[in-house]
């Protein structure tokens, strides 16, 4: 598998990438309504909160976005999302304490509505930013009734909620993406099958000699260490399956 560079807004389509924007939609609410300037007088509080929100999402539809070209930038940027949205929890769990607020256990009954709620699956047009904006503000109807709601503990608590369900989704992305690196590699691997590939067309074209090992076409390569760094030799193009070498007069 070689590198393929294609424009891509695949992104669009996951569910984590729906369930980040209505959490930076519902965190912009939160915060215009209830931190103000009494809790927070530098505004700081404000910026980190909608900062870290925002984060999820672009980092989302970044990583989503290298997925043709390197798994191991997409895995990274997907990490650096999950734990902006840790950091915004904890900003959450912070302003319950402040308020010496209840924090839901694990069996409250708003607590497990909230987490069996499911979302549908997109079905998008060719106008593709269109739709997805209406399916993220559908989407969020559902959660309304809490993430809206008038007290900022159950605000709090709901967005909390939602925040666990979206790294929950994250992990299983990256799991995912790690099962798919193990078969197929990654950007520095395939960039690597690329340079071969050429080197071998190049031979070819070129009447380079054959493997005395395997019997494919042999490539140039120099020498990188010992007596003889710096020189040329013919090397199998199909190295390091096959380690066969030959001096180059």
């Amino acid at each position: 598998m070689g590198v393929e560079i294609k424009f891509s807004q695949s992104f669009y389509w996951l569910k984590s990438w729906v369930l980040a924007n209505i959490v930076q939609l519902a965190t912009q609410s939160f915060c215009d309504r209830f931190i103000d300037y009494k809790l927070d007088p530098c505004r700081r509080l404000y910026d980190q909160m909608v900062l870290a929100a925002r984060s999820g999402v672009a980092n989302i539809a970044e990583g989503t976005s290298r997925h043709s070209t390197s798994i191991e930038t997409e895995m990274r940027l997907l990490d650096v999302a999950r734990a902006s949205i840790d950091e915004l929890m904890g900003d959450y769990f912070n302003f319950l304490l402040r308020r010496k607020a209840d924090v839901w256990f694990i069996s409250h009954p708003d607590r497990e509505v909230l987490w069996k709620i499911e979302l549908d699956s997109p079905q998008y047009t060719n106008s593709l930013m269109h739709d997805a904006a209406i399916h993220i503000l559908t989407q969020k109807k559902k959660y309304d009734p809490w993430i809206e709601h008038d007290s900022p503990t159950v605000a709090a608590n709901a967005i909390l909620i939602l925040c666990a369900r979206l790294n929950r989704m994250l992990e299983s992305q990256m799991r995912s993406l790690l099962e798919k690196f193990k078969q197929n590699g990654g950007f520095s691997e395939n960039m690597t099958v690329e340079r071969l590939e050429a080197r071998r067309i190049q031979a070819d074209k070129g009447n380079a000699p054959k493997c005395p090992i395997c019997g494919k076409t042999m490539v140039k390569r120099m020498q990188k260490r010992g007596e003889g760094q710096g020189r040329e030799f013919w090397g199998c193009s199909d190295y390091p399956r096959c380690n066969g070498s030959r001096r180059i007069d």
